[in-house]
């Protein structure tokens, strides 16, 4: 089924449009707690789960199938998933597999959920301390993608999300990479410019899915950032406090651009750019050469790295990218050095 993409600020037009399209027996709404405020007057269907993404598991997934069981969904319901990434992620993946999959429409209510969690099919959740361990690829037919429910976002929410708009430039624009480096958090939001961003930063994605849904090649591409910013949020995990899940993209896409300026020889120029910006707006991970075994060896298990080697997607330029380049462990430790450095840390 190929994904429609709807780029509008009047949601509930769009919801009961399709709605008139699809003609379900029964439409059940999943929010999480926060986001199921959002929906007046509430709807008659609706399972609310608990939000954060230590709540991304198995035993989540069994409360939505139950509660889709109870209510008597079948194959020919339709599930609307409105939230950020938790909620289209875990959601997604209860609905992909009750009754061997059921129809479903993304409505992210995050920046993080419109340009990443919401579009190209990955569904999943956490298992066993790892992130997104468990999943399938199962598209939504549908995404909505709005601003209206951006302005009470709080600003690590927003910088969140925007980390994953700065890695699709990095993968496609470096004019639009250059100036998102330009970009001031604390100005009011601008939302005909940023649906307009949201467009380009949710084509680039969507075009690389197109040509590898299933993740065999080029969609690796979308890594970027992820094999070493996914370490940093398991083990934020693993400590019990957890980070944004875009602030340890941000970590990361600093990380492997220094081991693309490394292995690639990428310019240095971009390299130290992007680590300015990451060090003025995104807050520091406290971590210490004393955890590098430990976050050399969840880059092992990340799902893209292969034979217990590490992985990464790097760039020879911005708009230029190379994927499944496998790095060793003395650049991955000199790269580690050179962020701490960065961030002063």
């Amino acid at each position: 089924m190929k994904q429609s993409l709807i780029f509008t600020n009047d949601v509930i037009e769009a919801v009961e449009r399709l709605e008139r399209n699809v003609n379900p027996n029964l439409t059940v709404w999943i929010a999480d707690v926060n986001t199921a405020s959002l929906v007046s007057p509430a709807p008659s269907h609706l399972i609310t789960i608990p939000d954060g993404d230590d709540n991304k598991t198995l035993e989540t997934v069994t409360r939505v199938w139950d509660e889709m069981e109870r209510m008597g969904a079948t194959r020919h319901s339709l599930i609307i998933n409105l939230g950020g990434g938790m909620v289209t992620d875990l959601g997604g993946f209860a609905a992909a597999t009750f009754k061997r999959g059921v129809r479903f429409i993304n409505v992210p209510t995050t920046l993080l959920g419109a340009v990443d969690a919401a579009v190209g099919g990955k569904t999943g959740f956490n298992y066993h301390g790892l992130k997104n361990e468990v999943g399938a690829f199962a598209p939504a037919s549908d995404v909505i993608i709005s601003t209206r429910f951006f302005d009470t976002l709080p600003l690590d929410e927003m910088k969140s999300g925007f980390a994953e708009v700065l890695k699709h430039a990095m993968l496609s624009d470096r004019g639009e990479f250059l100036s998102l480096l330009g970009h001031d958090f604390n100005a009011p939001i601008d939302h005909e410019n940023l649906l307009e961003r949201l467009r380009h930063s949710v084509q680039v994605k969507v075009d690389i899915v197109a040509r590898d849904p299933n993740e065999q090649g080029e969609r690796k591409a979308l890594n970027l950032g992820h094999t070493v910013g996914h370490a940093f949020e398991s083990l934020a995990m693993k400590r019990g406090k957890p980070v944004p899940h875009g602030y340890a993209v941000a970590w990361g896409l600093v990380t492997e651009a220094v081991l693309s300026h490394l292995i690639l020889k990428s310019p240095g120029d971009d390299v130290h750019r992007l680590g300015n910006f990451v060090r003025d707006n995104y807050r520091d991970f406290p971590f210490t050469c004393d955890d590098y075994d430990e976050l050399l060896e969840l880059m092992r298990h990340d799902k893209k790295s292969r034979d217990g080697e590490i992985t990464c997607t790097l760039l020879a330029t911005i708009g230029e990218y190379r994927t499944g380049m496998t790095v060793s462990r003395d650049d991955v430790t000199a790269a580690l050095d050179i962020l701490r450095d960065q961030l002063g840390v």
